[in-house]
């Protein structure tokens, strides 16, 4: 039972971004963004933490507040460090993918969202082509119709609505009252704008959350036909995650309660014929995401699965994590550490972590595993000059429970990962990961 619990959020880097080590990382950064091909494509990703609510869910570095003015001081810097990276990279062919998360960027006015805008453009190149793929995160609760028409004239293409749970009681129980309708209506203006991409997210293990009640949220959220449904699930961790102290441990569902809640949303997705992508993804199989993986060209950025090619991504912003080439960089986790590197004209990289050939086969494998279901040890062993089966023999003998639960196969030198083994991903490619803790 506990192979089919998963939590789509880990091994989007590899090594997990949390275990990063604080270290040289403004080195790190620049070592890397020098060594890139002159030209060569760059994915940016701007972290906007503030928010107007504590969700008592939340487990990311957020800043709370109420006026959307307070925001001003971090846009600064933000433009700052845009400046301080733009130096390092040279000419830029234009950014074809975009993305705006963290806290809730809608807590932006319309103004600021406009200038922020505009000085990526204005320090990067951001591209007006058709294929782009400009995405943004929304809390329905600080959006409304007006901004989605904002973000739309503005470039963005794609939205990613955080809903949670429809479930009133759920609700009241993590501080996000959010009536259905309000989501509703954000659905339908999006699909008159013309979005191509729009995307749900759920969130599985929250207090009070029942088998029959996340049912009906995912029988309403279905009918709203978006072209993505995420399901994610609840690390309950009130030691590091303060807001989560108001969670009463004891209304969460258990494991059997969260494996039936699981099923349940699983059987009424695929009734519905959406295609699991795997880590709790979900698509229409018109959507790009579907397609890209019924083709063979599937890939994974670090806000999760694209049909983009793999490549360099640079994060901007409080705790923004960046991978480019063989190295993954993080910035400061503490909004006062991030300020005070960009007052002292620094770059924000509080964390810096170089790849070397072992762990680059791992990274390699997990991304095989995680986007084609599959994994050639020989064609591995090929790409990396080395013997793979060999290479990897720890993490071959962690899987051999897997095989014996059905949720892997194995046929010679290459292993498929089996419809059930989706649902237990996360448990897979964590046995590439040698400091991860063994599935119980």
């Amino acid at each position: 039972m506990q192979y089919h619990d998963h939590d789509g959020s880990h091994y989007l880097t590899y090594p997990d971004a949390a275990r990063l080590a604080t270290g040289d990382g403004p080195a790190a950064l620049t070592r890397a963004l020098a060594e890139r091909s002159p030209g060569a494509p760059l994915a940016l990703h701007v972290r906007l933490p503030f928010c107007r609510q504590a969700c008592r869910f939340c487990a990311s570095q957020r800043v709370p507040s109420r006026d959307s003015r307070q925001a001003e001081p971090y846009l600064t810097r933000l433009d700052r460090e845009m400046v301080l990276v733009s130096r390092l990279l040279g000419r830029l062919p234009a950014v074809q993918r975009l993305h705006w998360g963290g806290g809730a960027p809608a807590f932006l006015s319309l103004d600021q969202m406009g200038d922020l805008f505009d000085r990526l453009d204005a320090r990067f190149g951001l591209s007006g082509a058709r294929g782009r793929d400009f995405s943004i995160e929304i809390d329905p609760r600080e959006a409304d119709v007006f901004t989605l028409r904002h973000l739309q004239a503005l470039g963005f293409n794609r939205l990613s609505l955080g809903v949670q749970e429809l479930d009133l009681r759920v609700q009241k129980a993590i501080n996000r009252v959010q009536p259905r309708v309000l989501t509703e209506s954000l659905v339908d203006e999006a699909e008159r704008l013309g979005f191509h991409s729009l995307n749900l997210d759920l969130i599985v293990g929250l207090p009070l959350q029942t088998p029959r009640g996340f049912g009906e949220t995912v029988e309403q959220v279905i009918a709203m036909t978006p072209a993505r449904i995420t399901l994610r699930r609840y690390a309950h961790l009130p030691e590091r995650y303060r807001p989560q102290r108001e969670i009463d441990a004891e209304d969460l569902p258990d494991a059997a309660t969260r494996l039936a809640i699981l099923e349940a949303a699983r059987e009424r997705l695929d009734d519905a014929g959406y295609v699991h992508i795997g880590l709790g993804q979900f698509a229409r199989p018109d959507d790009s995401l579907a397609q890209a993986l019924g083709e063979g060209r599937l890939a994974r950025g670090l806000q999760g699965y694209t049909h983009y090619p793999p490549g360099d991504q640079l994060g901007l912003g409080v705790a923004a994590l960046s991978r480019v080439g063989d190295t993954l960089t993080r910035n400061a986790l503490s909004l006062a550490d991030y300020e005070a590197a960009l007052d002292a004209s620094q770059l924000p990289a509080s964390a810096g972590y170089r790849l070397d050939a072992v762990e680059r086969l791992h990274r390699d494998a997990i991304e095989a595993l995680a986007c084609r279901r599959e994994l050639d040890l020989a064609a591995l062993s090929q790409a990396h000059g080395l013997d793979a089966g060999a290479a990897l023999a720890g993490a071959l003998e962690r899987l051999a429970p897997f095989c014996r639960a059905g949720l892997l196969e194995r046929h010679g030198q290459c292993l498929r990962v089996t419809p059930d083994g989706l649902w237990g991903l996360t448990h897979l490619l964590a046995a590439f990961d040698p400091q991860a803790t063994p599935v119980a």
